[in-house]
């Protein structure tokens, strides 16, 4: 029997989503995206999808499913491996007339989750008679020829459905996703996540971009990895050389640019070091792409004619910083600073002990280029306690200098 399409607007209504896994990181951010009112049940969660609870994007009920979960709903995604207890979600959910989702068995669902690509105003979703590899295999094919502009009679024949088998075996990829938004990721990047067998991500990168993989591909949450930075980034090496070693093709995912503070780097001596090749996708960058998006050129003419991009996770003076703050609070062009939110009134107080003056205007732009982008605009005297007051939530990108406010007015 073939399914019956539609678009659903789930602007403003209630979406339940059972279970805290992989299928439900995939699966919540392209409903967040619809401006669904989503309601997430399970015992635990992924540290992606905490970090969407902590950003107050969904509700959160720390618990197994109960009947009264699916009170108010409109669409339910069952994303738990258990079939008795999914299938005990179906017996409430048909009694109740929900269209309903089923990660575990796609024969007992009411409703399926098609392939997805999106292309600036276009959405284009493959359902395939159920079937999740070729529907993937139709979507990357139609993908790519919107990418190209470029639609033609012969899009869909059977070659081109083998276009999601192209990935190079035994490869790691490093491919930037840039800073959030996710048609910011290049048109290579795409091309080689829809042909990855692993995935590597971090809670920076894009989350939309995970629901267009192929159902097999094996999502690895980098920030899930206990023991502290360290440990946690042998552990992402030993994985990404793992995993080619075994013939597969790693895209080791990363929010903005792989060697922009990403410790991409390292990545690729691991890798060199096991004899895995790598190819290096570029990202763009927050440091320059969340001031733009904010209304915020790094330079212009007559204001500033260099910028200056630094790390502010180690506070000034900390024994490990490799930052001059004092030459930085010397400069009379642009300063950037990642990851600096937490040590942001160190970081102004430094700059104004060495010179820089207090009415300095300094903007805090959060979770740029994204539905949640939010541009705070202080002094570098009072950025400190207006960023605190606002309740800024990293990720976060300062910009120092003029040119914050350049085209205001």
């Amino acid at each position: 029997m073939n399914p019956y399409p539609l678009g659903l607007r789930l602007e403003g209504l209630r979406v339940l989503v059972v279970g805290g896994g992989t299928v439900a990181t995939r699966r919540v951010p392209a409903l967040l995206d619809a401006g669904a009112d989503v309601v997430l049940v399970s015992p635990h969660v992924t540290p992606a999808l905490r970090a969407h609870v902590d950003a107050g994007r969904l509700t959160w009920r720390e618990r197994r499913f109960e009947p009264a979960d699916a009170d108010d709903a409109w669409l339910v995604h069952v994303a738990v491996s258990d079939p008795v207890a999914a299938q005990a979600i179906s017996d409430v959910t048909a009694a109740r007339r929900i269209f309903t989702v089923r990660a575990d068995d796609r024969h007992a669902a009411t409703a399926w989750t098609p392939a997805v690509t999106r292309q600036g105003p276009v959405t284009v979703a493959v359902l395939a008679g159920g079937d999740p590899v070729r529907a993937v295999a139709v979507r990357d094919a139609i993908g790519e020829q919107l990418t190209a502009g470029v639609l033609t009679a012969g899009v869909l024949d059977a070659g081109l459905l083998d276009a999601a088998d192209e990935g190079r075996a035994g490869t790691v990829a490093l491919v930037g996703s840039g800073p959030g938004d996710p048609e910011l990721l290049t048109v290579k990047g795409r091309r080689l996540l829809a042909a990855a067998d692993v995935v590597v991500i971090d809670r920076l990168a894009a989350g939309l971009l995970l629901d267009e993989l192929r159902p097999e591909v094996e999502l690895v949450d980098a920030s899930k990895i206990p023991y502290g930075p360290s440990a946690a980034q042998e552990e992402i090496n030993r994985v990404l050389v793992d995993r080619a070693l075994a013939g597969k093709f790693v895209v080791r995912l990363k929010g903005g640019d792989p060697y922009v503070f990403g410790r991409g780097g390292e990545e690729l001596l691991a890798c060199a070091a096991a004899g895995v090749p790598v190819v290096v996708v570029p990202g763009i960058t927050s440091a320059i792409a969340v001031p733009s998006a904010a209304g915020i050129p790094v330079t212009h003419r007559g204001v500033a004619h260099e910028f200056t991009v630094v790390s502010g996770h180690l506070a000034p003076g900390h024994a490990e910083s490799l930052v001059d703050w004092a030459a930085l609070a010397r400069l009379r062009g642009t300063v950037c600073v990642l990851m600096g939110l937490k040590n942001l009134p160190a970081i102004a107080a430094v700059l104004q002990s060495h010179g820089r003056a207090p009415d300095t205007p300094v903007a805090v732009v959060q979770e740029g280029t994204t539905r949640d982008q939010r541009t705070l605009r202080a002094t570098l005297a009072t950025v400190a306690d207006a960023a605190k007051e606002a309740a800024l939530r990293p990720p976060a990108v300062v910009v120092i200098g003029p040119v914050v406010d350049a085209l205001v007015g």
